[in-house]
Order: structure tokens, then sequence, then C-alpha cells
């Protein structure tokens, strides 16, 4: 059972289908690639040739038209990630969607539902690759009271990718493509919510600094659609509060970290170029130290050997399922409504219309 073959179809083939699911599907016995739809006839030849696929799709409807497909691993833009998985689905299709999972939290819903309606098939998204490494062992930690109880749990993204604003509009700057999510707003959210209580109520305000900047089809200069500053106080479950700061404008920001203080103790997660760092500090000591993860607990990057493990039955995907996907999907769509309308938003989210 665990050498059945999967035919894995590629839609969209951006920088981390090529970085991670291209090797990672090939890392895996009995899983064949057999072609790729991109965005344009040109580069979905220019891909094949380049990765050695046997099929170039003329569009994604023919991968899922075609019976040798299985599966099909999503790596377009957000705007079109609900409309493509759930015709997958649909179409009879496990599938995993690249992050983030949806524009908002309507369409979330929308795959969640699709998803339900065919639980025969796997659905799995593309999980925050952060603290993938030290989350079990985190978990572990807080679980069993290493730093005591939760008080504030303080999140921060803070660099300067988007600072200087002669380069070209990025795709994550158009709302209308992005979606509502918020630089590494959800990415990281994802994280801090696998190792602490869910977040009951946020409160959030945003800015874009510089309206403007060249577009990427030489339209000119065009506008900025999503902010590159937010900053969010929130209520987690149990008491605790929490603290997000966002900004793709910091020259010299701290970067991308978590932090767990708790009664007796403080857990920091630090990504940084030279990799990734867990530290603590407890009551009694005199500094924070490095933690050293056991090997036992150490996690890792198994994302296309838990999806076609998941296909053939033998594990169920945690990383990341589409319910836990609309959570995360709800926390971004709060936090854009609170700073809209001035005023804290609830969650679980209350959909609207």
């Amino acid at each position: 059972m665990s050498e059945k073959l999967v035919r894995v179809g590629l839609i969209g083939a951006g920088a981390n289908t090529k970085l991670r699911h291209i090797p990672g599907f090939r890392a895996v016995t009995g899983v064949e690639i057999v072609g790729v739809a991109n965005r344009t006839l040109a580069s979905t030849q220019q891909l094949a040739k380049e990765y050695e696929l046997p099929r170039a799709y003329s569009d994604w409807r023919a991968v899922l038209d075609d019976p040798q497909v299985d599966a099909v691993c999503i790596g377009t833009w957000p705007n079109t990630h609900c409309e493509i998985a759930c015709a997958a689905l649909a179409a009879g299709k496990h599938v995993l969607v690249e992050a983030r999972m949806a524009r908002n939290a309507e369409e979330a819903h929308t795959m969640l539902v699709a998803a339900q309606s065919h639980p025969g098939l796997v659905s799995q998204i593309v999980p925050s690759p952060f603290g993938l490494e030290q989350d079990r062992f985190v978990k572990t930690l807080v679980d069993e009271g290493y730093i005591g109880d939760l008080r504030e749990l303080v999140v921060i993204g803070a660099d300067d990718a988007y600072w200087d604003y002669t380069e070209l509009l990025h795709w994550r700057q158009e709302a209308e493509i992005s979606g509502l999510n918020v630089l590494t707003l959800g990415i990281l959210h994802e994280t801090a919510a696998r190792w602490v209580p869910a977040t009951t109520r946020v409160f959030a305000q945003t800015k874009i600094f510089e309206p403007r900047r060249p577009g990427r089809d030489s339209q000119g200069r065009v506008d900025i659609s999503v902010p590159d500053s937010v900053q969010v106080l929130t209520y987690l479950e149990g008491g605790a509060r929490g603290i997000y700061h966002f900004s793709g404008v910091n020259l010299f920001g701290p970067g991308k970290q978590i932090h767990l203080y708790g009664s007796r103790g403080t857990l920091r997660y630090r990504s940084l170029p030279e990799g990734e760092f867990l530290e603590c500090g407890r009551a009694g000591e005199s500094a924070m130290k490095v933690l050293e993860i056991p090997q036992e607990k150490r996690g890792g990057w198994r994302v296309e050997a838990e999806f076609i493990s998941a296909i053939r039955g033998l594990e169920r995907v945690t990383r990341t399922d589409f319910a836990t996907g609309v959570r995360y999907m709800e926390f971004t769509e709060a936090v854009a409504r609170s700073a809209a309308l001035n005023q804290p938003v609830d969650l679980p989210l209350k959909m609207l219309g």
C-alpha cells in the first residue's frame, strides 16, 4: 500500500514549487510528476523542459481533465486558489494548495466546504515553514508548564522588504491578488497559533506610508492597496494578551520573532539569515540561553511526504489542513476589518452577508 503510485500535476510553478515541491515529490518513492501548467504557455513549456516533466498543459483545466493525474499541487497566486482547489476536488483530485489559503475568509470557507464534501480526497495547505523544526518541542514545553502560565504573546515580522519604493510593485502589495493578508502576518500567526491558545479578539491599525510605486507591466506608477505597516492587540483564550508588529518599511528592523512570556519564564523564537533559534530564560537565571532540541523532538519540512502519505492512507494531514487554514484566514480578515472600522473584532469571525 505504501508504494501505491501517485501521479501529481503542477498548477503554477513559482519559487516555492521549484525550491521545495518538485524536489520534495521526487524524493518520495512511487510519486511521478506528470506535467505542469503555468501562467503562459511559453513559461509552461520552459518549465517542462527545465525540470524534465512529460507534459506541458495548455491551462490548469487541462490538468484537471487528465485522467492520469491523481493529485494537484496548486502554486498560483492566492486570487485563483479557491476556484482551482474547488474545481480540482470536484474532478476527484487530491489537493495541495500553496499558502496563503485564499484572499479572504469567505473564499477559505468555500474551500473548506468543498473539502468536506469530498472526504475521500486529501486537502492540504502548504504550512508556514517558520518554526517547523522547533514546533513539537515548543508545544511540549508550553503544555508541561516550562514557562508557567502564558501571560503575553509577541509576534514580530518587521523588515525593509518594501522600503525601496523605486522597486516594482510586488503581487503581495495588490489586494485583488493577495487578499486581506498583510506582509507575513498570516504565516507567522499560523506558527504562533500552534503554540498558544486561540485568539478571541483583535484590535488593529494599519498604514500605507507610500501609496504608489512602479507597476510590473510598464503602466507607470500604480496604487498600493495592501498596508506596509500593521500593529495588532489581541486577546487569547485563558486570558493572555498578544501584540503583533508587522512592517515592510523598517530599515534594520527586528525581523521575524515570536515571544512567549509566562509566569515562570520566557521562550523566544527567532528566524535569522543564519538559521532559526529557540531561546529560553527562566526565573532565577541571569540570562536567556539557546535551547538545543533533542533529535527525537526535532521537526522539519515534510509537506510533500505528508501529502502523499495521507493519500496512501498512512497518516492524517496536520500541517496544514483546511480547517486550520480557515482559522488563520479569519484572523487576517479580522485584523483588516478592525483596522477599517477602528474597533475590536471578535473571533471566530462572523461572516458578512
